[in-house]
């Protein structure tokens, strides 16, 4: 499949330079990173939830998950897990489980783990299971500007 046509679109417009690298086909975020010989806080991912007012995307680390008690309080909203069903329909030139995690391209509302902030390079899903972006933090700060970010997860 290779990069997601929207975020390449999205990249292009704010100016971002990007390399892709290829990994072998993983089925996890764990995987992805060894494969791809990155450090696992470096690789960021996507994790959709929802509530009754419309979707969001949560970006981590690749080695954290999602405190969902933390971002309920914190946002005084009722997320939960959006369905891999919903995924799909939500981003369809995207495989199952590798959204990339780049809310912004997709209009989506965003909330960025503050930690990714602090990276000199980050690398994020493409859109498919064998390929990663590569990009500057700084580029990853101007794909994010005007988002909110805080601290939405916890090392596992």
């Amino acid at each position: 499949m290779a990069i997601s046509h929207t975020v390449q679109h999205f990249m292009v417009e704010h100016s971002i330079d990007y390399d892709l690298m290829q990994h072998n086909l993983t089925g996890s975020s764990h995987e992805t990173a060894k494969s791809a010989h990155i450090p696992e806080d470096h690789l960021a991912k996507a994790v959709i939830v929802k509530d009754k007012q419309s979707y969001a995307m949560v970006v981590v680390p690749a080695n954290n998950w999602v405190e969902m008690k933390h971002l309920r309080r914190e946002l005084n909203r009722d997320f939960h897990l959006a369905t891999e069903d919903e995924i799909a329909r939500l981003f369809n030139d995207c495989d199952t489980g590798a959204v990339p995690p780049i809310g912004p391209a997709y209009a989506m509302e965003t909330f960025v783990d503050e930690s990714l902030f602090n990276l000199n390079n980050v690398y994020f899903e493409s859109g498919d299971h064998q390929e990663l972006v590569h990009i500057l933090g700084k580029d990853f700060q101007k794909l994010m500007s005007g988002v909110r970010h805080g601290h939405y997860s916890h090392y596992h």
